[in-house]
């Protein structure tokens, strides 16, 4: 059973820093995408970031460019998300999400490129 589980949400103040952890089980994904959506509440969930299989190749919103890198670990099948300079508007549940298929081009961006989904962890960012 595949399963995605995020890890390294929490409070923070507005100018603060997270790093956001996603381990995989289930099967390796080091040779799929991976990448990160948020959802705020009363908000449609989002893109924020997402990685190739390499790692060569990363895709970030504009809203969170300059702040946020993506990375991975395939060694440890995992993928992460580091946050600097967060905002109140970074407020919501981040979620982390994988790509079935190997050495797929499907849009990075698009969420219906992704079958697997974690349960998501809080962040919120206050002022």
């Amino acid at each position: 059973q595949v399963q995605l589980v995020e890890s390294g949400g929490g409070l923070v103040q507005a100018g603060g820093s997270l790093t956001l952890s996603c381990a995989a089980s289930g099967r390796t994904f080091s040779r799929s995408t991976m990448g990160w959506f948020r959802q705020a509440p009363g908000k449609e969930r989002e893109f924020v970031a997402a990685i190739r299989w390499s790692g060569g190749n990363t895709y970030l919103a504009d809203s969170v460019k300059g702040r946020f890198t993506i990375s991975r670990d395939n060694a440890k099948n995992a993928v992460y998300l580091q946050m600097i300079s967060l905002k109140p508007e970074d407020t919501a549940v981040y979620y982390c999400a994988a790509d079935r298929s190997y050495y797929s081009l499907q849009d990075p961006v698009n969420i219906g490129s992704y079958d697997y989904w974690g349960q998501g962890t809080q962040v919120t960012v206050s002022s």
